[in-house]
């Protein structure tokens, strides 16, 4: 693991650095002694390694939150969003959260399989479930693995009602299982934009869309007749959280139908990280950023606690939330949906019968 900081930021990447993960035992500090002839640590390239997964169904306690199951095909994203609330998970790998999240990446190609054998369990009960709740299931090595799609075909199949959270114009590509389940009440997208300015996002987001292709997302996804929100997030405070009523209202006119925003959160590594980033992207901001977001969390930079942990607490986060609230009436937002997942869990039916299942879904290729 090579912990340097790049004295210039990495292209393509959006972590400065790859600081070892909270259960390393040697925390290792890289310092410059002359004798490298001052030359930066070269890019890291991304390497894919596939994993073998027992379950593919994540269950979710978390109160505030509107959904009970996810399903992540992957581990890790290319999109090296700086802001990523997931980078923590890969401490658990013993992998880093900056760079080592972005570049080392982790792919579950049996995941379709694995989860048609759990669709079949006896006394399966049907909740809708979120496809990329932790990291974006149309991140670049989609586009090749097409391990999302087969998921899809197995929730078509089954009639399985699924919501789809990306920030990735390649949700398109499955536009014929998405909007036939879409016509049935199964399926529902939420696109992600942080910001409209293209400068920024390169900066925060930089393998992810651009702002122009994600509004196209939106415009596709609901011509399509498939539901739609936006998630304005994260909110950083100082840096794009003036851009809020912008963002909803080019969803809006784009198509979407209702809309959330995230406060930035900071849990674990996730501090250094971003301080780290502000210090090269935003020096004059580094400061007044990190204590708008202590301001929100009792004089702490973040705090777990479920009742706000998304959208903070204080003057500046009801700020934001009626910004939020005023915006959404004016545009009429939220009339349809409200942020839950509202699909109808009614038409599941059981999977075909034992011998048809691995023949049925096997991940062949083709379209």
């Amino acid at each position: 693991m090579d912990n340097r900081l790049s004295p210039t930021p990495l292209k393509g990447r959006g972590a400065i650095g790859n600081p070892p993960g909270r259960f390393e035992k040697i925390q290792r500090h890289a310092i410059d002694d002359g004798w490298d002839g001052g030359e930066d640590a070269p890019p890291p390239g991304t390497r894919v390694t596939d994993e073998a997964c027992r379950s593919i169904l994540t269950a979710n306690e978390s109160p505030d939150l509107p959904f009970e199951r996810s399903i992540n095909p992957y581990r890790g994203c290319e999109h090296g969003c700086v802001y990523c609330f997931a980078r923590p998970s890969h401490a658990y790998l013993g992998l880093s959260p900056g760079l080592d999240f972005e570049s080392r990446l982790y792919a579950k190609p049996h995941a379709a399989d694995v989860l048609a054998r759990e669709l079949g369990k006896p006394g399966y009960r049907c909740r809708p479930v979120m496809l990329g709740a932790n990291t974006d299931p149309y991140q670049p090595i989609e586009r090749r693995r097409r391990i999302t799609r087969r998921i899809l075909k197995v929730l078509a199949a089954f009639n399985h009602p699924v919501a789809v959270a990306t920030k990735s114009h390649l949700v398109t590509r499955d536009l014929d299982i998405l909007s036939a389940m879409a016509e049935r009440g199964l399926a529902m997208a939420a696109v992600s934009i942080t910001t409209l300015e293209r400068q920024l996002a390169g900066k925060l987001e930089p393998r992810a869309a651009s702002p122009e292709k994600r509004l196209e997302t939106i415009r596709v996804l609901s011509a399509a007749g498939i539901p739609t929100a936006v998630m304005a997030a994260p909110m950083i405070p100082s840096l794009n959280d003036a851009e809020l009523e912008r963002i909803l209202e080019a969803a809006a006119r784009a198509g979407a139908v209702s809309a959330s925003y995230i406060l930035l959160r900071l849990p674990y590594e996730l501090k250094q990280l971003i301080t780290e980033w502000l210090e090269r992207h935003a020096p004059g901001k580094t400061g007044h950023v990190l204590n708008l977001l202590r301001a929100c969390h009792g004089g702490k930079l973040y705090d777990g606690d479920f009742a706000s942990r998304l959208r903070g607490s204080g003057i500046y986060a009801d700020l934001l939330a009626e910004r939020f609230r005023l915006a959404c009436k004016r545009l009429r937002l939220n009339d349809v949906l409200a942020g839950n997942l509202d699909l109808d869990c009614s038409q599941f039916r059981p999977p075909p019968v034992a011998g048809q299942q691995l023949e049925l879904f096997s991940p062949a290729p083709g379209p």
